[in-house]
C-alpha cells in the first residue's frame, strides 16, 4: 500500500510516522505546500494525558514532547486590572518546534517529507492507494470530495492571532474595557521564544475602534496600547505578511458529514476545528492519526479500516465539539456577564458551559456555592452528573429519530 498525507501539520506527520509500521504499507509520503520551518501561528497547548497517548504508539516522540514542553502554571484572569488566580497547569510548544519535531522523526522511520509541493489536482495523487487529507481548515481535497459534505460555521466575535516576546507564564486571560467595548486575550508562553496572544472581541466594538479599516501597523499599536499594562512593553507581531487590513477573523467551525469518501481520510483541521479557547485542536489532531492507524493495522481490508476510523472519531469529537461550541459561545456573551465582581466573572469563565449561555449568571453563581456545602453540594454534584451523562444519551437518538 503506498499512502500520501498533503498537509505537514502534527495530524499530517504524526500518522505518516505510525503508518510506517503497518504490515502491507510500502511507501509513505507527506505533501505540505509551505517550505521547510515556515507553519503558521506560534504555539499550541497540550496535556499529560495527550504524551500518555502518544508514548503508547510512539515512545520516541513522546520523549521529544517532555524534553521540549514548555509548562505553564495557573490560569489567570484579569479584569480591568483585578486579577484572580486558580490553580491549573499544562505544556505549550512553538508549532515551529512541534514540526521539526515531527519532520525528523518522520524522516528518521522512512517517511518522504516533501515541502514547497502545492496539491492541486487529482492526478498529482495519482498511483497512491490512500490519500489522507490534513490540509487544514481549508481543505481543497475535502472541498473536491462528493461523499463528504461539508458545513463551515462562523462565529460572531473576531479574533486575531498574534505573538509577542513577554513570557505569560500562566494561561492569562487580560479584560480590558475599551472607550468602544470590551476586548480580551489568550494569552501563554510556548517556551522561550515568547507567548501566543489571540485578541478577541465583539463585532460591534470591533467595528466602533475602527479596526475593520486599520492597517496592519495601526492596528498592531492600537492593541499594544490596549494592553500596555499587561505587555510590560513589549510589542506584538503579526503571524503573517499582512497586505491592507490586519487578519481578523471569525472563528470557522468545521463539521463534516463523513470523515471518508473512496480512498480519501480526512484527519486535524480538515476534519473538524474546535474553538481555540479548549486548546484542543493538537490533542485531537494526534488522536485522529493514532485512530486511522489503528483501523489501518487491525481491519481486514481497507474499506472496513476507513468505515471504522470515521464512526469512532465522529462519536469520540462530540463531547469536545460540544464543549467547544459552549465556550465559544460563552465568550460571544461577554458583555453580559463582565460587569460582575471579578471573582465571580472568573469563576464563570473557567467554568464555562452550556448552563452559562442558557442561564442568568446569578442562577450559575448560586448553584456553584450550594455545592460547595457538605452533603448538599454532594447530593447536586451527583445528580449534575448523572443528568450529564444520561441526557446526551437519551436526547441524542430522540432528536436523530424525529429529525429522519
Amino acid at each position: 500500500m503506498r499512502i500520501a498525507c498533503v498537509g505537514a501539520g502534527p495530524g499530517g506527520l504524526f500518522f505518516a510516522v505510525l503508518a510506517t509500521r503497518i504490515p502491507g504499507v510500502t511507501d509513505v509520503t507527506v505533501l505540505e505546500r509551505a517550505a521547510e520551518g515556515a507553519p503558521r501561528g506560534w504555539g499550541v497547548v497540550f496535556w499529560p494525558d495527550l504524551v500518555t497517548q502518544v508514548e503508547a504508539v510512539d515512545p520516541p516522540f513522546a520523549e521529544s514532547l517532555r524534553e521540549f514542553r514548555y509548562t505553564w502554571h495557573d490560569q489567570v484572569v484579569e479584569v480591568d486590572g483585578s486579577e484572580v488566580r486558580f490553580t491549573a497547569s499544562g505544556y505549550a510548544m512553538g508549532r515551529h518546534l512541534m514540526q521539526k519535531l515531527l519532520v525528523d522523526r518522520a524522516r528518521e522511520v522512512g517517511v518522504r517529507v516533501e515541502f514547497e509541493r502545492p496539491i492541486g489536482h487529482a492526478a498529482d495523487l495519482e498511483g497512491y492507494d490512500l490519500i489522507v487529507a490534513a490540509d487544514g481548515v481549508r481543505s481543497a481535497l475535502r472541498d473536491r470530495a462528493p461523499g463528504i459534505r461539508t458545513e463551515v460555521v462562523e462565529g460572531g466575535n473576531r479574533y486575531i492571532w498574534l505573538g509577542t516576546e513577554k513570557q505569560f507564564s500562566s494561561f492569562s486571560f487580560p479584560f480590558v474595557k475599551s472607550p468602544a467595548g470590551w476586548l480580551w486575550a489568550h494569552a501563554y508562553a510556548f517556551g522561550e521564544a515568547g507567548s501566543t496572544f489571540i485578541v478577541e472581541t465583539t463585532e460591534e466594538t470591533w467595528r466602533a475602534l475602527g479596526l475593520d479599516t486599520l492597517g496592519p501597523d495601526e492596528t498592531l499599536r492600537l492593541l499594544e496600547s490596549t494592553f500596555a499594562e499587561q505587555l510590560d512593553g513589549h510589542k506584538l507581531v503579526l503571524q503573517e505578511e499582512a497586505r491592507g487590513t490586519a487578519p481578523w477573523r471569525r472563528f470557522a467551525t468545521v463539521r463534516n458529514s463523513a470523515w471518508t469518501d473512496g480512498t480519501l481520510a480526512l484527519v486535524g483541521d480538515a476534519a473538524h476545528t474546535t474553538h481555540f479557547s479548549v486548546g484542543s485542536g493538537t490533542r485531537l489532531a494526534l488522536e485522529d492519526a493514532i485512530a486511522l492507524a489503528r483501523h489501518l493495522e487491525q481491519a481486514p481490508t481497507l474499506a472496513e479500516a476507513l468505515a471504522g476510523y470515521g464512526r469512532e472519531r465522529a462519536e469520540a469529537l462530540e463531547v469536545t465539539a460540544r464543549q467547544a461550541r459552549s465556550s465559544a459561545a460563552w465568550f460571544e456573551a461577554v458583555p453580559r456577564y463582565v460587569e460582575r465582581p471579578a471573582r465571580d466573572f472568573a469563576r464563570l469563565l473557567i467554568e464555562r458551559r452550556r448552563l452559562v449561555a442558557r442561564r442568568t449568571p446569578g442562577l450559575y453563581l448560586a448553584l456553584h456555592r450550594l455545592t460547595t456545602v457538605p452533603l448538599l453540594g454532594a447530593a447536586i454534584n451527583r445528580t449534575l452528573a448523572v443528568t450529564r451523562t444520561v441526557a446526551p444519551r437519551v436526547v441524542g437518538p430522540l432528536r436523530r429519530r424525529f429529525a429522519g
